[in-house]
């Protein structure tokens, strides 16, 4: 049986989601006015000033094309407790048009911006081409079609002229950084520099199309995970080809009885948390509009704009880290933090507090025992260690996380995410092991994954230790 409060530190994070959901998020003005009001009176203001501020946000994140939906993807996966209980449903309509509203683009214009890129007639490229888009991605729309050989493939077209207005909404960040902190606070500096930093990587498809073709050959054969080919030889900067895959979506999925939601929970872990540490290399941008459940049980995998290749060496950091705080290791955990430059300011915390604020964001995965995920343990966390309305943990909150680190961290917190979304039950721990400690699998998603990567060519110097580590 999961465990529905599992510990304390994780039940500290769900409290603070559930103080987010009530807080209220005033403006000066409405503090002020405040004073001698009763309580009943008090509350009704600052609900009202509330739901204004955030209301004013989903205004500037409208007029911010691709920024836009990347925020609201963060909102919408980690579900975070933004307004009142009796407010929520109206504020999650107006966030899903956020996330979900394409601009409205004829596809007449869509189809110029392909002939455009190839430089001939769109039916030279593709024997059919259907002009509805069947699905939207945070710059542009992607529809269905066939090429000559009879192939059917998945065309991403970028809106036209989107690359110069998110070029510019990203240089307007800072104008727009103190109104989007009056009511997500969680949107620090450091947030808002790497959406800048990633953000406009995802405007040249023809290098997403080469990421993807060298992933999609990277997890060829896997007997649960599949990436469609990408075609970069019908690739432009502003069109991206790839391989069809049918299957269902995240909605339908979460649906499906809590077994089959287990499954492919792990497997959503495995490809987004583990594929860091097994091949030094991520998809940044866990969402449920970038998974597909096919119909032999495989769950699909698209969207490689925001993909990080880490240094080795970082990885590794990262590993013992981890390690260290499953350890309780609090001493070594803040000494390889100073190290790294992680903690600037080691005056300022003591072990206890960098183990605290590890473990408030990852124990889901560093306590060994059954857990299911719920979007409050998810929001929770995520609250917890960036939110600066929490008083625990100020002085970690003022250190420095290298971007390689705040990368991978944002992946960690939106799969975790995604996972809240599903309900999904697991001894993450054990799974993590795996990697962690080079440990056997224990579940059966683990043994096929295991047995596919000792025939791995990238793990050749590895065989040896994973077969022998394989048979303990």
């Amino acid at each position: 049986m999961a465990k529905q409060v599992p510990t304390s530190r994780l039940a500290r994070g769900t409290k603070l989601g559930a103080v987010a959901a009530g807080s209220v998020l005033r403006t000066q003005r409405a503090r002020l006015t405040m004073r001698g009001r009763s309580e009943a009176v008090r509350a009704k203001m600052a609900e009202e000033s509330m739901l204004r501020t955030t209301e004013q946000v989903v205004m500037v994140l409208g007029t911010m094309k691709g920024v836009a939906m990347k925020l609201g993807q963060m909102m919408s996966v980690l579900d975070l407790d933004l307004v009142p209980e009796d407010h929520r449903e109206r504020f999650q309509r107006r966030l899903a048009v956020l996330r979900n509203a394409a601009p409205t683009v004829s596809f007449s214009a869509m189809r110029q911006v392909i002939e455009d890129d190839f430089g001939r007639p769109l039916d030279t490229v593709f024997r059919e081409f259907e002009s509805e888009p069947i699905a939207a991605a945070s710059i542009g729309q992607v529809y269905r079609a066939r090429l000559h050989d009879g192939r059917q493939v998945a065309v991403k077209v970028q809106y036209p002229g989107i690359d110069a207005a998110v070029r510019a909404d990203l240089k307007n960040l800072t104008m727009f950084r103190r109104v989007l902190q009056s009511a997500l606070p969680w949107v620090t500096p450091a947030v808002l520099d790497e959406l800048r930093l990633n953000m406009e990587s995802e405007l040249d498809y023809q290098a997403e199309a080469a990421t993807q073709r060298q992933i999609s050959e990277l997890y060829a054969g896997h007997p649960f995970i599949v990436v469609p080919r990408a075609l970069p030889e019908l690739s432009t900067t502003r069109v991206l080809v790839t391989e069809y895959v049918v299957g269902k979506g995240f909605e339908e999925i979460r649906q499906l009885p809590a077994a089959e939601r287990d499954r492919i929970g792990e497997i959503l872990y495995r490809f987004y948390v583990g594929s860091l540490f097994t091949f030094n290399e991520f998809c940044g941008d866990p969402h449920p509009g970038n998974m597909l459940l096919a119909a032999d049980g495989r769950v699909g995998f698209v969207d490689f704009g925001l993909f990080n290749r880490m240094d080795p060496e970082h990885v590794r950091f990262e590993l013992i880290c981890l390690r260290a705080a499953a350890e309780d290791r609090a001493e070594d955990l803040r000494e390889l933090m100073i190290q790294r430059g992680v903690i600037d300011s080691p005056q300022e915390i003591d072990a206890d507090e960098c183990l605290e604020y590890v473990l408030a964001a990852s124990e889901w995965c560093l306590v060994d025992e059954e857990l299911t995920i719920t979007p409050e343990l998810a929001s929770g966390a995520f609250l917890l260690a960036v939110d600066p309305r929490a008083g625990e943990f100020t002085g970690m909150k003022q250190q420095n996380l290298p971007p390689e680190h705040l990368f991978s961290r944002r992946a960690d917190f939106l799969t975790f995410g995604m996972l809240g979304q599903l309900g999904s039950t697991a001894n993450w721990h054990r799974i993590a092991r795996e990697w962690l400690y080079d440990e056997p699998p224990v579940t059966e998603l683990g043994i096929a994954h295991r047995a596919w990567l000792v025939n791995h060519p990238a793990f050749a110097p590895k065989r040896a230790r994973l077969r022998t580590n394989s048979t303990k």
